[in-house]
């Protein structure tokens, strides 16, 4: 059955673009070549990273979404968006692997007329060259005169109640002026506002430069996270001043590590490479190290040694409650505390197994008796569910990560 919307790859942000394609009426099949979340999504259960609910799966299927693993799907859809991963490889570059298989999918099955769209972050050139030659090649048709080609950088925050898909503007940089035309008629029924980029490669720059600019700012806040403790400064207080500057000014607040999917970039091909980029990534690697180190101090302080110690870790997904754990730094820190000696736990609402080195970490059912049992309590992330104030009376000792304690309840980074 044709449909209007392809969306290929169901992952972290394919699934969310399907989700406000539904909404609006366009008539979405979602293309993965994993049947395993297809699956899933067809029996209405949601996806393990709870980036939706299983109600709002049924609502898409109710309203006409379909998951497939059929290429042949691609072939009836006047619009394709790929949203294919690009993690980073062993180089640190971006890995365009899956972005590439699904180019040659589409391809093979590209009908004239057809909008295509990216949203995978990609080096600047990405669309113009590699994925325009795959689609031309595989196609015999010409970008640009037979069928349209853009890119617009994914924008989402996944689990805000804040940002939603209709209120975050989308970038648009198409190969054609027609190009960009067709792409701003396709998200202008998803989005409040379409921004036109010159061009792809100013579109895929600015991916960059949002990633980027994540990175380098919580580098810098951590970085005097270190400072402030050394100085015995209250970094919190700091920021809470700091933020009613009105101009000049954006707040970003330290923690344990930097997880989520968007990683910094810090090369592009043979390109000069961003030594401010490459720093940030340094510092914010460190900061697992760095919390480990304020742990077995702590521990020694109150006549503790880390060898021993039962640690009990709350909180160990990337963003607060959200069932996500990409590139969370609870699993470096639990790594860690156990080379050290120490015995670990964990607590946390959504996440209900967890394995460090392929063993499982036992999951405390009671949090107050789990915090009243261990010697240290580490806050890693802080759940809306979490009541800190009863959790500093009951905690033995009690260090948080996040600065979301009352001060002078706990020990805070």
């Amino acid at each position: 059955m044709p449909a209007d919307l392809a969306v290929i790859g169901l992952g972290h942000h394919g699934l969310p673009l399907a989700q406000a394609a539904t909404a609006a009426g366009i008539d979405t099949i979602g293309y993965d070549t994993d049947p395993r979340p297809v699956a899933e999504l067809a029996a209405g259960r949601p996806p393990v990273d709870g980036s939706l609910t299983a109600a709002e799966i049924r609502r898409m299927l109710s309203a006409g979404f379909r998951p497939a693993t059929s290429p042949a799907e691609l072939g009836r859809v006047r619009t394709a968006v790929i949203c294919a991963p690009t993690p980073p490889g062993p180089d640190g570059s971006l890995d365009l692997t899956a972005v590439t298989d699904a180019a040659r999918a589409l391809a093979a099955r590209l009908r004239p007329h057809t909008t295509v769209l990216l949203e995978s972050p990609v080096p600047p050139g990405t669309t113009e060259g590699p994925l325009r030659e795959l689609l031309e090649t595989g196609s015999g048709l010409r970008a640009g005169r037979d069928f349209h080609l853009a890119y617009s950088p994914g924008r989402l925050d996944p689990g805000s109640r804040t940002h939603g898909f209709a209120g975050t503007p989308k970038v648009i940089g198409g190969l054609t002026p027609a190009c960009t035309e067709s792409a701003a008629a396709f998200y202008g029924r998803l989005t409040d506002k379409v921004v036109r980029a010159r061009g792809p490669r100013e579109a895929e720059t600015v991916k960059l430069l949002e990633t980027n600019f994540r990175h380098v700012n919580i580098a810098l806040v951590n970085e005097m996270a270190v400072l402030c403790h050394e100085l015995g400064v209250d970094l919190w207080d700091v920021i809470r001043c700091a933020e009613t500057k009105p101009f000049g000014f954006q707040a970003f607040r330290p923690g344990p590590g930097v997880g989520g999917h968007g990683a910094p970039v810090d090369t592009i091909g043979g390109h000069r490479p961003l030594r401010l980029v490459e720093l940030a990534g340094q510092v914010n690697e460190r900061m697992p190290q760095y919390v480990v180190q304020r742990c077995t101090t702590l521990l020694n302080e109150h006549g503790k040694s880390a060898r021993g110690a039962r640690v009990l870790l709350l909180g160990i997904t990337y963003k607060p409650d959200l069932a996500d754990r990409q590139g969370s730094p609870a699993d470096e820190i639990a790594r860690r505390l156990i080379d050290l000696g120490a015995t670990v736990s964990y607590h946390d609402p959504l996440i209900l197994d967890w394995r460090v080195r392929d063993l499982p970490v036992p999951r405390a059912d009671s949090l107050y008796e789990a915090a009243a049992h261990a010697d240290l309590t580490i806050l890693l992330q802080h759940h809306r569910t979490y009541d800190l104030q009863g959790l500093a009376v009951k905690a033995q000792l009690l260090l948080d990560t996040r600065g979301a304690t009352p001060a002078g309840a706990a020990h805070r980074l």
